[in-house]
């Protein structure tokens, strides 16, 4: 039993074991927020490493989540990826629709600085696409497209499906989602952009962005590049050690391997560019409805335990999982 006016949150509370926890009443201090949770989502790359227990040691303290509690491996409250409604705070935000990079938890608090409004035209049930897109922005940054070039993204997770909507409203931009599974057709369509399986990817790119988490779809991007073409990796491997080719031709075609991470914008955008005013590009690039495509099914909040062993599994079909909390 638990009291209605506690909060429950979802902490994994071993490697691979999740369990919903009452905890205190949120209080708001003077310039803080009160909010009701509506929706949460799981996308199956950060989330899925952290909820097994495969953080390195190394990077745990680097790996936290802004609100997050307790520490790597378990058990650990984490999550970055929640829209809510104000209930109290200062006028200009009550009963305003915001998204949070916040764990999965029904009511809580925090500064109102934390909390990104959404824009008119954002519905609460796509804004939970939010972080994916900030790192998708982010990866782009890095990646440096030109007009017209031949874009391969290898991955349809949500991240490089997201890469490959925003890399094809450049001008003049031919770009192709790769991925093993088929079905990724559709979504890829919907998005309006190519698709291939593997064996009939497109050679010769001006750029290659890898998103697909695996060795495999590295040593893929290695021979899908072009001369002294850029392949940006977005993926990342937890506790796993990859192998790359580098035998090959990939010194005779002066390829450059350059990774992405969402934690900073990159040093041509730093000097501008905070990460809030990042967030607001994100949110404000959620009003194209052809982007539910990359919500995948919804489950109630009460089913999270359950649900998270099947979202991370290896063979999962997730894109976004999105938490309804009413």
């Amino acid at each position: 039993m638990h009291d209605a006016n506690d909060a429950r949150a979802f902490w994994i509370a071993a490697p691979g074991r999740g369990e919903i926890r009452s905890e205190p009443p949120p209080t708001p201090a003077d310039g803080e927020l009160l909010i009701r949770t509506l929706y949460s989502g799981v996308s199956r790359g950060t989330e899925a490493l952290v909820f097994h227990g495969r953080v390195p040691a190394g990077e745990r303290e680097r790996m936290r989540a802004p609100f997050q509690v307790g520490t790597f491996p378990a058990p650990v409250k984490y999550g970055y990826t929640s829209v809510g409604l104000v209930e109290e705070g200062p006028r200009a935000l009550l009963h305003r629709h915001v998204f949070a990079l916040y764990p999965h938890q029904t009511h809580y608090s925090l500064p109102a600085t934390a909390a990104h409004p959404l824009p008119s035209g954002v519905p609460p049930e796509r804004a939970v696409l939010a972080a994916n897109l900030e790192t998708a922005i982010n990866g782009l940054w890095d990646a440096r497209p030109q007009l017209g070039d031949r874009v391969v993204v290898i991955g349809a997770g949500v991240v490089g499906c997201l890469v490959a909507w925003l890399a094809s409203r450049i001008p003049g931009t031919d770009v192709t989602l790769v991925d093993v599974r088929q079905n990724r057709a559709a979504v890829a369509d919907r998005l309006g952009v190519a698709f291939a399986v593997p064996d009939f990817a497109p050679p010769d790119a001006d750029l290659v962005v890898h998103a697909s988490g695996s060795a495999a779809g590295l040593q893929l991007a290695l021979r899908l590049a072009a001369f002294e073409a850029t392949i940006v990796e977005l993926s990342w491997y937890g506790d796993r050690a990859v192998t790359v080719p580098l035998g090959e031709a990939f010194h005779a075609r002066r390829l450059t391997i350059r990774s992405s991470q969402v934690g900073y914008p990159p040093a041509l955008q730093r000097g501008r560019w905070d990460n809030r005013r990042r967030m607001a590009l994100a949110l404000g690039l959620l009003t194209d409805p052809a982007l539910d495509v990359l919500i995948s099914g919804e489950s109630p909040f009460d089913e999270l335990p359950s649900v998270m062993p099947r979202l991370t599994a290896d063979d999962s079909d997730a894109l976004c999982h999105r938490i309804k909390y009413w």
